[in-house]
C-alpha cells in the first residue's frame, strides 16, 4: 500500500537558497533597480570602502607614530561600448590581505562592521559584493581586484566572479602584479551595464561632490568617460576624530538578542555578564536588576529560562542608567563643514551646527546641519543634501526622516518662502543634514533613506532651526542694507532735480546747491556721491544694452 501523501511530494520541492541567489533575483533591494541607479550604487560602494580603509590605515599609523597619508581616491569611469562601463576606484589605504580578497569581494554578508557598534560607512557586508554580482549578471565579466599591503611586497591581482549557489568566490586569476603605483592600497575594477549622467542630482559627479563636502580630509580625483578630469580638493589637512567600539546598551535590547547573548557569553555569572557585556551597567545597577528579577547573581547565564530573561530585560530597561557613550561617533564638525561649503559654493552666508548626541533604541546618534545662502547657489528650490555616516543619500528622499524634518519646519519664520505644495523652501539655499550613528536606521538594504523615528526628526529640526535663526538675522540685515541703498540711490538720482528746484526758489547757483546736497549725502551715508552716480549711470547703460 502506497501511503505517499501530497505533503510528501511537496516536501521534495523545498530547498534552501544562498543569500547570493536571493539578491540575484532581488537586486532592486540593494539599489540596482535602474541603470542610472546601478552606476551610482557601484561607485558609492567602492568609494565607501576606500574611505573607511584609508581612515583606519591613517589612524593605526598615527597611533604607532609613523608617517601617514590622508585619503587619496581615484574614481574613473570608462565607456566600453554603448551602455557598458568599467568603474575603477583606487585608494592609498592599507590594502587587503590576499587570503581574504575572495571573501571580501565575492561573499555577501561578509565583513568587519556588522557586529561592531562603531560608526562606519558600511554596516551589512553586502555592498561591494553586490556591485560585483550586478556586474556579473549584466555583462558576464569578472571583477578585478589589485591590492598591495606593503611597500616591500609586490601587489596581487585577483580576477573573480561570485559562485551564486555557494555564495563564494570563483577565482579566475590570482598572481603577482608589478605595476601598482601606490606603496599600499586597493584598486577595484567592475564592468557593468549602466547609464552615465554627466550632471544632475543623480550623477556620479554630484555624489562625489557631496562626498568631498562631508569628507573634507579626502582628495578625490574623478576622470569621466570623455577623459575630463575633476579634482575635489581637501578642505582640511587633519584626520576626523577616531571612533571607538562600544558595547550594547540595555535601552535598545530585545528579548531574543538577550537570550542569545545569555547562551553565547563566556562569563560565569549573570552579574558579570550584565556588568561586562553592556555599556553603562555598573555593579550596583546590575545587582538591583537581578534582585528585582529574583535571579541569583551567581547563576550561570545560560541557565536562565525565557521567563527569567524577560524579567531581567524588563528591569534593565526600567533602570536609571547613563546614556550610551558617544566616543563611538565621529561628526564632520562645524568648522570643517563650513570650509567645505565655502570652497565649493562661495556663499554669501553660511552657518553650521553640531548637536549634542542623543539616543534612539539605545543607539547613540548625532545630527549636524548647515545652511548656505547665495553666492554660486542657484535660485529655485533649496538643494537638500542628506548625509548618513558621511555618505550622501541621493534616492528615496520622500521616505527619509531628513526630508520630513525639513518639510515640517515653518521656514517663513526665518524669512524664507516655502510654498504650501512643496516640501522644500524656495531660495538660493543649500541645506545639509548629517546623521551619524553606530547603527543608522535605514528603511531598506539599499541604505537610501533614514527611518522616521520621532527623536531623530526632532533633532533634525532643532539643528536646522539653530542655523535658520542665524540666516534670518543675515537676511534682515541684507534687507535693511538694500532699503538703505535704495534711499541713497534715490537721493543721488534726484539730487540734480532738487538742486534745480531749489535754485529756482532761492536764485542760487544749482551746481553749488548740488555740491552741498552731495556733501550731506557723503556725511550721512559715508559714500562719494559723484562716483556712486557715475556707477549708477554705467549700470543703467549696461542694463539697456542687455535688453
Amino acid at each position: 500500500m502506497n501511503d505517499k501523501t501530497v505533503a510528501d511530494d511537496l516536501a521534495k520541492k523545498h530547498k534552501s537558497i544562498s543569500i547570493a541567489e536571493f539578491f540575484e533575483k532581488n537586486r532592486h533591494l540593494l539599489g540596482f533597480d535602474s541603470k542610472v541607479k546601478a552606476m551610482l550604487t557601484c561607485v558609492k560602494e567602492a568609494v565607501d570602502n576606500s574611505l573607511d580603509a584609508c581612515e583606519e590605515n591613517a589612524s593605526e599609523l598615527k597611533k604607532k607614530k609613523k608617517n601617514f597619508e590622508l585619503p587619496n581616491i581615484l574614481v574613473r569611469i570608462d565607456n566600453v561600448q554603448n551602455d557598458i562601463y568599467k568603474i575603477i576606484v583606487e585608494d592609498n589605504g592599507p590594502g587587503i590581505s590576499p587570503k581574504i580578497i575572495p571573501q571580501v569581494f565575492a561573499k555577501l554578508l561578509y565583513g568587519s562592521k556588522f557586529h561592531r557598534l562603531k560608526q562606519g560607512r558600511g554596516q551589512q557586508g553586502i555592498g561591494i559584493s553586490a556591485s560585483i554580482l550586478y556586474g556579473q549578471l549584466t555583462t558576464g565579466k569578472p571583477a578585478r581586484i589589485i591590492s598591495r599591503i606593503s611597500p616591500n611586497q609586490p601587489a596581487r591581482i585577483v580576477e573573480l566572479m561570485i559562485d551564486i549557489k555557494n555564495n563564494d568566490a570563483s577565482i579566475i586569476r590570482d598572481e603577482e602584479f608589478a605595476k601598482f603605483a601606490n606603496e599600499t592600497g586597493t584598486r577595484v575594477e567592475i564592468i557593468i551595464e549602466g547609464t552615465y549622467y554627466k550632471t544632475g542630482d543623480k550623477s556620479v559627479y554630484e555624489y562625489l561632490r557631496r562626498t568631498s563636502i562631508v569628507n573634507p580630509h579626502a582628495r578625490i580625483t574623478f576622470i569621466e568617460p570623455d577623459g575630463n578630469k575633476i579634482i575635489f580638493k581637501r578642505a582640511v589637512e587633519s584626520l576626523p576624530r577616531e571612533t571607538k567600539e562600544i558595547k550594547p546598551h540595555p535601552w535598545g535590547l530585545e528579548l531574543g538578542i538577550l537570550i542569545r547573548m545569555l547562551k553565547e557569553t563566556k562569563k560565569n555569572t549573570v552579574l558579570s555578564f550584565l556588568t561586562d557585556e553592556f555599556s553603562k551597567m555598573g555593579s550596583t545597577s546590575a545587582k538591583a536588576i537581578l534582585e528585582h528579577s529574583k535571579v541569583n547573581p551567581k547563576r550561570k547565564p545560560s541557565s536562565l529560562t525565557v521567563e527569567e530573561a524577560t524579567d531581567v530585560l524588563k528591569f534593565m530597561q526600567k533602570a536609571e542608567l547613563q546614556r550610551p557613550p558617544t566616543d563611538c561617533l565621529s561628526p564632520v564638525g562645524r568648522g570643517a563643514i563650513e570650509k567645505s561649503l565655502k570652497l565649493e559654493y562661495n556663499p554669501e552666508f553660511i552657518a553650521a551646527t553640531t548637536r549634542a548626541p542623543n539616543v534612539y533604541r539605545g543607539y547613540p546618534f548625532q545630527v549636524e546641519s548647515a545652511i548656505a545662502y547665495g553666492g554660486d547657489i542657484p535660485e529655485g528650490n533649496a538643494n537638500l543634501m542628506r548625509i548618513a555616516n558621511k555618505v550622501p543619500l541621493l534616492y528615496e528622499s520622500g521616505a527619509c526622516a531628513i526630508t520630513a524634518g525639513v518639510s515640517e519646519m515653518d521656514w517663513k519664520r526665518y524669512g524664507v518662502n516655502k510654498p504650501s505644495n512643496s516640501s522644500m523652501p524656495q531660495a538660493p539655499l543649500i541645506l545639509l543634514v548629517h546623521i551619524c550613528s553606530v547603527w543608522v536606521p535605514f528603511t531598506s538594504e539599499s541604505k537610501a533613506a533614514i527611518a522616521n523615528y520621532p527623536i531623530i526628526i526632532k533633532e533634525i529640526k532643532l539643528s536646522l532651526q539653530e542655523c535658520a535663526r542665524q540666516l534670518n538675522v543675515f537676511l534682515r540685515k541684507k534687507m535693511k542694507a538694500k532699503k538703505e541703498a535704495l534711499r541713497i540711490s534715490t537721493f543721488i538720482k534726484y539730487g540734480g532735480v532738487m538742486a534745480k528746484a531749489l535754485s529756482d526758489l532761492t536764485n542760487k547757483d544749482s551746481k553749488e546747491i548740488e555740491k552741498t546736497i552731495n556733501k550731506l549725502i557723503e556725511k550721512k551715508f559715508g559714500i562719494n556721491a559723484d562716483e556712486t552716480k557715475k556707477r549708477m549711470i554705467e549700470a543703467e547703460k549696461k542694463k539697456e544694452g542687455g535688453e
